[in-house]
């Protein structure tokens, strides 16, 4: 049995070599790479061969990669390269990586076509001026297959220790079992679900009740599936730090439950919290780690394999290894990315614009499923990933202190800002499209910048580096910008008066707002071999398909509950209103109900606000009234520390409440099963407010789904009452956590009395509606 590998990685493996260099060499996007190639090709002649797939065999080894272009007629293989700036600031061991890989597609070449030489060109491709600059060289073919040979012999065996690897992984896979005695009731429905997705190819959508084990109900079918649907890889991505930790514990209890399971799990983290120096720059004259990095990376590559075969390659394992060997933990994770069977990591590693999960996908045709763990927060995360923003007061600021020679067109960009909002009279103002003129001001400075940066590469100009990225991005957004996104122009300073921004300064922010991430997303769902979105909260599941862009074929599952009825009292409170105007006249009537619930059962409960104003009125309130009942809350940018003694006070033996803001760090993602907490109050239903901005969110979700044939009130379900309730349920899922579990919730605004906002509830709560009746003080 041969091992495959792509011209790419061969040629990364092999010929790779010096220092680790991010000084500023700024890279074309994915799509001006495609239309650089292009421009390329349709140059050339009638007889022109493009995207030529090759391959070829070396002992054990098979070489497959496609070459970018063929000229028969001069008998030259071309290999494009795009760039931007300099061709000179191109590193010399990066261009060593380029001849390599062309040199292999020339063997390759000669090989099908029994050629006794040939022209081998890099066509480097200048992005913004489009003039090409070739470098050409004649080799005999037997020249190029001793080069290959000898680059195949670097990597057979490594090849050979990943092939035994693979055979003994989907081996140990194929009779791997469940690691509990029994499955929890749902699991199974669950891992079936999820099994199925792996073997038809397709999506799905699980609604599952928290608690009931969704991490281990989804990954433990995914590897059983890996050997029979010849799976590469399995991505675990969630939103928040717990629900990595989660997955790794689940994959460690897998490995303690299967002798020897040689699975190598891999864990993503950001680079800042995994840069060892952040007061060095990304090379090596300035970082040790970065000096000589892929000189050490061989050894490195090898001790972190060998430390993936004992656990996980978790945050802590990457640093050891890194450390080791001189070598820098960021980059070391990311290397090992191509070679572990379980990588688990954020929604952006697949998701977001440059994402590294998903390019290697492409580049390297694998075959991966994709697990996406508390996948109602996809929408806003997504949302976050494909807008972008223009501060000119971050303008102004870097131009007071840039350099001479790119303080011009930051100047003017100034001025195209202030000519966009100059007759503007609201605070707020949404533009149909982004003026061409302002598009082309910005093109300017980034030329001009990228300039200057590229012929200073050294320099540390942290201010203008970080604009200059907001300025990319934001030119990019604005390239695939459409009816899923809106442009507008928020005047600094604005202040919010009748749900109306009133400007008081003459400054601006422009945002490109995605409203809608489907047309960005759809192409990394179907890119991989299977994708799986859970979740306690994923309804209705139309809302989440159709904005997140899930293909018509997708699956849906609505896994029936463990939790009986009896185990929770969920009261919907008919005389109280938590909307904005009611506001102070409910603060009483709520603090009463909840130290009626308490006196009557006392133990640990949430309450949960819509912001911390509220939250702020409401305590003060319950407090003067309650004074003998312990409170804490919530605080306006608690750090972790902050975090942490919240939760530290909901234990055993306590006895108390906690108020939090309901979408917050305390509403998902926290444990607190058995007398750590009894109840939870909720007094609000979690809606957006409805200002300018969701205002304008809610006309173009109607202006995007109208050609549906939709219903009127789709766009405010879309904008306002989905995204609230889903908050909702998630914090009422804080209080019964196992099937020993008992506790209260209140529901506390009228509108939980309606129908349409019952039918979005779990549906194995059974809701009394209750009238809470005024007290003689209250009167």
């Amino acid at each position: 049995m041969n091992y495959c590998v792509s011209v790419r990685t061969l040629c990364n493996f092999t010929a790779k070599h010096g220092d680790l260099d991010l000084r500023f060499t700024p890279a074309p996007s994915a799509q001006e790479g495609i239309a650089g190639h292009s421009l390329v090709a349709s140059r050339r002649n009638a007889d022109y061969q493009s995207e030529i797939v090759l391959g070829g065999d070396y002992k054990t080894l098979t070489v497959r990669g496609r070459a970018d272009g063929y000229d028969p007629v001069n008998n030259q293989l071309e290999e494009v390269k795009t760039y931007r700036g300099d061709l000179h600031n191109i590193a010399d061991n990066k261009r060593a990586l380029h001849w390599a890989q062309v040199k292999i597609y020339g063997w390759l070449l000669c090989q099908t076509k029994n050629l006794k030489d040939i022209n081998l060109a890099l066509v480097y491709f200048d992005i913004a001026s489009t003039q090409e600059t070739p470098l050409v060289e004649l080799f005999t073919a037997a020249a190029l297959k001793k080069y290959f040979e000898d680059q195949c012999e670097l990597f057979i065996a490594w090849a050979q220790r990943e092939l035994a690897h693979r055979t003994a992984r989907d081996a140990a896979l194929t009779a791997i079992a469940f690691p509990h005695i029994t499955f929890r009731p749902g699991q199974r429905d669950l891992a079936e679900a999820v099994y199925k997705t792996a073997s038809n190819g397709i999506c799905l959508m699980a609604q599952a009740t928290t608690g009931i084990g969704k991490t281990i109900a989804t990954v433990f079918p995914l590897l059983k599936a890996m050997p029979k649907q010849r799976l590469d890889k399995l991505f675990f991505l969630a939103a928040k730090t717990p629900g990595r930790k989660l997955a790794l514990d689940t994959l460690a209890l897998m490995g303690k439950s299967t002798s020897q399971l040689p699975l190598r799990v891999l864990e993503l983290v950001a680079r800042d919290k995994s840069c060892e120096h952040p007061d060095k720059a990304c090379h090596g004259d300035s970082c040790s780690l970065a000096n000589g990095f892929y000189d050490r990376l061989p050894q490195a590559r090898y001790a972190a394999v060998q430390s993936a075969s004992e656990g996980a390659l978790d945050k802590t394992a990457v640093r050891n290894v890194a450390l080791a060997h001189r070598v820098c933990p960021y980059y070391l994770a990311q290397e090992m990315a191509v070679w572990a069977d379980v990588v688990v990591g954020d929604y952006n590693y697949y998701f977001d614009t440059s994402a590294l999960l998903h390019t290697l996908t492409v580049n390297h045709q694998w075959r991966v499923s994709v697990l996406v763990d508390e996948a109602h927060n996809m929408i806003e995360r997504a949302r976050s990933m494909y807008s972008a923003a223009l501060d000119q007061r971050h303008l102004q600021a870097v131009h007071a202190t840039s350099p001479r020679a790119v303080r011009g067109v930051l100047d003017k960009l100034n001025r195209a800002f202030n000519d966009m909002h100059k007759t503007q009279v609201d605070g707020y103002r949404v533009v149909e499209e982004i003026p061409l003129d302002f598009l082309k001001d910005l093109q300017q400075v980034i030329t001009v910048v990228t300039d200057f940066l590229v012929a200073n590469p050294t320099r540390l100009d942290a201010d203008l580096q970080s604009f200059y990225f907001e300025a990319l991005h934001f030119a990019r957004m604005a390239e695939s910008f459409g009816s899923h996104s809106m442009f507008d122009i928020t005047l600094h300073d604005a202040v919010h008066e009748n749900a109306l921004l009133v400007p008081s300064s003459g400054c601006a922010t422009l945002n490109i707002r995605n409203i809608v991430p489907a047309p960005f997303l759809n192409s990394r769902f179907t890119t991989a071999r299977s994708v799986a979105l859970f979740s306690a909260t994923l309804s209705p599941p139309e809302f989440y398909k159709e904005t997140l862009g899930l293909p018509q074929t997708t699956s849906w599952i609505d896994v029936a509950s463990p939790f009986s009825h009896d185990q929770l009292y969920v009261a919907a409170v008919r005389n109280v209103s938590t909307r904005y105007n009611d506001r102070d006249q409910s603060l009483v009537l709520i603090a009463d109900l909840m130290a009626e619930q308490y006196e009557k059962a006392p133990g640990n409960y949430l309450a949960f606000t819509s912001s911390y104003d509220y939250l702020q009125k409401l305590a003060q309130c319950f407090t003067q009234r309650n004074p003998h009942i312990s409170t804490w809350s919530q605080t306006r940018q608690m750090d972790e520390a902050g975090r942490t003694h919240f939760l530290h006070r909901f234990t055993d033996q306590s006895k108390g409440i906690g108020f939090a803001v309901l979408g917050g760090a305390f509403s998902e993602g926290i444990d607190l099963p058995g007398a750590r907490l009894i109840g939870a109050f909720i007094a609000t239903l979690g809606m957006p407010q409805i200002n300018a901005v969701n205002e304008e969110i809610k006309n173009r979700m109607a202006s995007y789904f109208e050609t549906q044939g939709d219903t009127p009130g789709k766009a405010y379900n879309y904008t306002y009452l989905y995204p609230g309730l889903q908050k909702v349920v998630q914090a009422a899922g804080r209080v019964i956590r196992t099937q020993e579990d008992t506790g209260v919730i209140y529901l506390m605004d009228d509108r939980f009395t309606r129908p349409e906002v019952q039918r979005l509830l779990p549906a194995w709560w059974r809701i009394n509606e209750v009238t809470k009746r005024l007290s003689k003080k209250e009167k």
